[in-house]
């Protein structure tokens, strides 16, 4: 009968990265998702109150960006 040989430790996965986003970032889209359970968020031109949670993600990303937070740029538009 053959000894099996167990292999070495295991590296981990390269697939894992850092994640993108700065803590800077989060506290702003925190603020942002928090202003809009408040119904306090207004989308910027119009001034009409926001109602969706990616709109309000949205937002606070885009105020992170403004502020100089590290954040990925933003994804092309899609072609239809």
């Amino acid at each position: 009968m053959a000894v099996r040989k167990k292999s070495g430790p295991r590296k981990k996965s390269s697939a894992r990265k850092k994640t993108k986003y700065g803590p800077a970032a989060r506290k702003d889209v925190g603020e942002a998702l928090h202003e809009l359970e408040l119904g306090e968020l207004e989308s910027g031109r119009s001034g009409r109150k926001v109602t969706s949670r990616k709109q309000a993600i949205a937002i606070g990303l885009g105020e992170a960006r403004k502020s100089g937070a590290r954040v990925p740029k933003k994804a092309p538009p899609k072609k239809k």
